[in-house]
């Protein structure tokens, strides 16, 4: 099979990411290299509250990898991250190879990984003073009577 690059988010458990950043955020490179994958971009991308418990945990720390990796071996690294006490849940996507670059330059571009905190990247501009109008459509009951009356219904 081939070799696909795939957009990974993993849910972390926070209290032993906030004690041991490295190794916590470390397994995960470690696994996909076990099956002969590449890592093109691994970051931390946010912690914050679940919107319900995984596993007893009420916060989770979300991890953002860019890798290639056989197609056949996806099975294989959810299998691993099933099994993972670290890791709450994961998702895999495979990413059109036609937007991978941009992809994978705006991953690294965005923020880097020290000592398991993101730090942004991003030079500081100045804030749009500008508003802008916003359109908004409100549809009342009485249009969506009139709806049913144009087309027919009852």
């Amino acid at each position: 099979m081939a070799a696909n690059v795939y957009e990974g988010m993993f849910i972390l458990d926070a209290n032993r990411f906030g004690r041991d950043p490295e190794a916590i955020s470390g397994q995960i490179p470690a696994m996909i290299e076990k099956l002969g994958g590449e890592i093109l971009v691994s970051r931390l991308w946010e912690e914050r509250r679940l919107a319900f418990p995984i596993k007893g945990q009420r916060k989770g720390a979300y991890w953002l990898t860019y890798f290639r990796l056989d197609g056949g071996q996806l099975t294989d690294l959810q299998r691993q991250c099933w099994i993972a006490d670290d890791v709450l849940r994961t998702l895999f996507l495979k990413v059109d190879p036609r937007i991978v670059d941009t992809l994978v330059a705006h991953a690294q571009s965005v923020s880097t990984v020290s000592h398991g905190k993101a730090e942004d990247k991003t030079e500081d501009k100045p804030a749009e003073t500008e508003d802008k109008p916003v359109e908004v459509a409100v549809a009342t009951a009485e249009d969506a009577d009139d709806s049913k009356i144009k087309s027919g219904e009852t």
